[in-house]
Parts: structure tokens; C-alpha cells; sequence
């Protein structure tokens, strides 16, 4: 168990670049881990990192252990999970996600699948950035909206989001309702970290498609800072259907353009590490979807 430490370990050196990072997350001081890998590269001969008083990055030796490394910690993890009795996970589970996906879709549906695997540590970052899921050693992300070609194949779609037009009352009674898509050119925007588009908006009636043009005069990089600068009053923001749903229901926000529709955005579990992902989160993933599926929800 001690070489499978310090092989941990020595991944983590790897994607952070540096000992002291890596020390901090294990519990560790920075010549602890220093020395780990010491002994590690003695016993296999080979340098793995080079060590430069900016960085710690691996050798070519390194690079290639590191792959090889990730996949068989992966399957070890496989391997104890299939004989673990009543099939509990264990250990740190990394997430990343939006905000507003984490706080009214996520993090309601955690508690019975924490229950189960009472010994798994769930560590959830709530981010609308795009981090480097493999330095931060994410296990899974959810990525909202269209991925590139290149994450596909390390994607699964596990929703539909249902998008919406809303304004708070105030707003609407001091400039009014716009009738039709077009109408927005005339009104304050708020954009916020979940538009898909910054410039136009999309919208379906009967055949009829419209691609309205915005000009946002407000922008946040956090789509539950778009939700509150509308029910503020600053004006107009579209947004998923489930991040606004509560303060459509106690009439905070009103929901504008009944009559047309907007394309529903796909929501994707994306596994960083692909094949060598580990058996928690492909069951945390399903748990979620089965949740969303049974509300209705998307």
C-alpha cells in the first residue's frame, strides 16, 4: 500500500506541478512529498520529474509513466470496488460544475447517493470557468451548452435545458413587454455566464425562426448573478428554465415571449481522465440523470 501511495502521489506532483500543491492535498508537508518521490525514482531508475525553481514537470521518462500509472490506479480502484462489500465507494470524489447547475440541480439530488457510500468524500467545485479539469484532478465535470469535437468521445449527455425570457415586474412596468423577438433591440440585456450566445438570441414560432441581435448592458461571469441583476431590475436576461423556476413561482420574475420557443441547450458529464475514469463518478453521473429524469426536469 505504500508504493500505491507514493504512486498517488507522484500523480498528483505531475498534473500540479509542484510538491508543495500536492503535499497540501495529501496531508503532507513539501519534504515529505519531495522525498517520496525520491525513493520512487531510486527504485525505478529513471528520473521522472525535472525540478526548475518555477516548476516541477515530468521528464519524457515521466510523461509516459504517468499514463501508464493513471490507468492501472483506475483499475486497482475498479478492482477493490468490485469485492468491496455491499459495493460502498470510498476515498475523494472530485466535481466540477456551474454554479447554478451545482446549487438547484446537483447538490438537492447528493444526499441519498452520500448515504449509500457513507465513506466517500465528495468534493464539489462550483465554477462557470473552464479549469484544467486534469491539474485539478476532476473526476467529472458538467459542461453545459454544445462541446467541441475533441471532448465527445469523454462526454454523456445526461439532460436537455429548456431555455427562457425573463424580467422582473418592475422592469416590465417601467419599460414594458417586448411582443416579439425583435423587440429586445429596445431593451436593457443582461447577460450572464450561460448565454449561449452573446450577440443573438434564437427564437421558434410555427416555421418561424428569428435570431434576435442583443447588445447586453449588463454581463456577469456568474449565471446566478444574472438571475438576481434581473430580479433587481436591470433588465432583460434568458437563462435555463431551472434556475429561475423558484422566483418564477413567487412572481419575482416573469417569464416574456410565451408564444416562442428557444433551442434547448444539452448538459454533458465530461470525464477528463476518459477510459481511466473512476467507477464513483460514472455512478454519481447516473445517479444525477435518473434524478433529472424522474423530476421532469431539463
Amino acid at each position: 500500500m505504500k508504493d500505491i501511495a507514493a504512486l498517488k502521489l507522484y500523480t498528483r506532483v505531475a498534473r500540479l506541478g509542484s510538491f508543495s500543491a500536492a503535499g497540501r492535498e495529501s496531508g503532507m508537508s513539501q519534504p515529505q512529498v519531495s522525498r517520496m518521490i525520491a525513493e520512487l525514482e531510486q527504485e525505478l531508475g529513471a528520473r521522472l520529474l525535472s525540478r526548475t525553481t518555477r516548476a516541477v514537470v515530468p521528464t519524457e521518462a515521466g510523461k509516459a509513466f504517468l499514463l501508464r500509472i493513471e490507468a492501472i490506479l483506475a483499475a486497482l480502484d475498479e478492482a477493490g470496488q468490485s469485492v468491496r462489500e455491499g459495493g460502498e465507494f470510498h476515498g475523494m470524489l472530485r466535481l466540477s460544475m456551474p454554479t447554478s447547475f451545482g446549487i438547484h440541480v446537483a447538490i438537492p439530488r447528493l444526499a441519498d447517493f452520500a448515504a449509500r457510500h457513507s465513506r466517500l468524500q465528495i468534493h464539489l467545485e462550483l465554477d462557470d470557468r473552464r479549469q484544467d479539469l486534469v491539474r485539478e484532478a476532476v473526476d467529472v465535470a458538467i459542461r453545459i451548452g454544445a462541446l467541441p469535437d475533441s471532448a465527445s468521445a469523454t462526454a454523456r449527455q445526461i439532460a436537455l435545458v429548456s431555455r427562457v425570457i425573463v424580467a422582473s415586474p418592475a422592469y416590465l412596468a417601467a419599460n414594458g413587454a417586448p411582443a416579439r423577438p425583435e423587440d429586445l433591440a429596445g431593451h436593457r440585456i443582461i447577460r450572464g455566464a450561460a448565454a449561449a450566445n452573446p450577440l443573438a438570441w434564437t427564437f421558434e414560432r410555427d416555421g418561424e425562426s428569428i435570431a434576435a441581435r442583443v447588445q447586453p448592458q449588463f454581463t456577469t461571469n456568474d449565471n446566478e448573478g444574472a438571475i438576481v441583476a434581473a430580479i433587481a431590475g436591470l433588465g432583460i436576461t434568458s437563462t435555463g428554465e431551472w434556475e429561475c423556476r423558484r422566483a418564477l413561482e413567487d412572481g419575482s420574475l416573469v417569464r416574456l415571449l410565451t408564444d416562442w420557443t428557444m433551442a434547448d441547450v444539452p448538459v454533458h458529464a465530461y470525464f477528463p481522465m476518459g477510459r481511466n475514469t473512476r467507477a464513483a463518478a460514472r455512478a454519481l453521473i447516473d445517479h444525477l440523470r435518473d434524478g433529472i429524469a424522474a423530476d421532469g426536469r431539463g
